[in-house]
């Protein structure tokens, strides 16, 4: 049987409670959900990237892509991919900017979009994603 391996870049803190930030057993691998935080500073909170829906969400995918590389992944080896807005009108923004961020992939992950409000105050946008390793 395979061991099921936590993952937690240098770039991520420690997460708040017991879970996470991705975890790869086999060729699964599962990223938690991701927010537009910096990369960690040791002693500080953490940061949003900036008031913006593209900073947020260029940060949030340096985020994912940080724990899919920690566990040996890349873009290429994602299948799905979860965005979670908090502001309905945020979508066509949010498409822009991933379709700029994806355009060279090959085959594109199916992806799902969901709004819902329940991120910290200031957050904008959460992105989780499944990968399987060749």
């Amino acid at each position: 049987m395979t061991e099921k391996t936590a993952l937690t870049p240098s770039t991520h803190t420690a997460p708040p409670a017991k879970f996470s930030h991705g975890v790869r057993k086999g060729n699964i691998l599962q990223v938690a959900g991701q927010v537009g935080f910096l990369p960690a500073v040791e002693g500080q909170a953490p940061t949003p990237a900036g008031p913006t829906l593209r900073e947020q969400t260029l940060q949030t995918l340096a985020n994912v892509k940080a724990i899919l590389e920690e566990g040996g992944a890349s873009w290429d080896d994602v299948m799905m991919i979860r965005v979670y807005l908090t502001d309905v009108d945020h979508f066509a923004e949010m498409n822009a900017i991933y379709n700029e961020y994806f355009k060279d992939l090959t085959a594109a992950p199916a992806a799902r979009t969901t709004v819902y409000v329940g991120l910290p105050a200031g957050l904008l946008i959460e992105i989780d994603a499944l990968a399987v390793l060749g």
